[in-house]
């Protein structure tokens, strides 16, 4: 079922709202927050659970978000890191990062990044690191391996046939456990904010 006209910009006030909140409102806040009656909110939530974006709750006493709540626009036109394009006639779908990046959600955690090992690589402090527990690590992937019980985010390497970790920073060296190097996941994504 299509969302009627207004409805997506509705949504939006709420999608913002959540955020502050960690919750979807009464009918009441919802008047409120929109500017229509008690009855046109109660017909909006469920034009929204008819379109996958709420469910009510197990004992049928709150709306929650459901999947479609944390969809984002994905332009289908790329923005130029170089020379500006046109960027007529670019439209829109729904994207889900989640989907994009996490593989399997019960194995995915983030993790902050600190220090600055990882920046020839694009790694920041203050990013957050999607890592995939429980894969098989292959040189090349970076990986958060575990060094004298503290994490370490490096780029997995081989040296004579030995695994080392390889900072993306000359002023770190290349770090060769002298016993069994224990890799807790694989870095499958990158989360960076920009504003605070």
């Amino acid at each position: 079922m299509s969302i009627p006209n207004r409805d997506e910009e509705h949504l939006a006030k709420l999608r913002d709202y959540y955020v502050g909140a960690r919750r979807i409102p009464s009918h009441q806040r919802i008047a409120e927050l929109i500017g229509f009656s008690k009855p046109a909110a109660r017909k909006f939530l469920q034009r929204l659970a008819e379109s996958g974006h709420l469910v009510r709750t197990p004992d049928d006493d709150a709306w929650l978000p459901a999947r479609r709540f944390f969809e984002r626009p994905l332009i289908d036109a790329t923005v130029q890191a170089g020379t500006p394009v046109a960027s007529d006639g670019a439209t829109a779908d729904m994207f889900m990062v989640d989907e994009y990046v996490v593989r399997q959600p019960s194995r995915t955690v983030m993790i902050p990044v600190k220090g600055n090992s990882m920046v020839d690589a694009g790694i920041h402090e203050g990013d957050l690191a999607v890592i995939e527990r429980g894969g098989a690590a292959k040189p090349g992937d970076f990986v958060v391996a575990i060094v004298d019980d503290e994490f370490t985010l490096k780029e997995l390497a081989s040296e004579r046939g030995k695994f080392v970790l390889k900072p993306h920073n000359r002023e770190f060296p290349v770090i060769r456990p002298k016993g069994t190097l224990e890799i807790y996941g694989v870095m499958v994504g990158l989360v960076r904010k920009y504003q605070h």
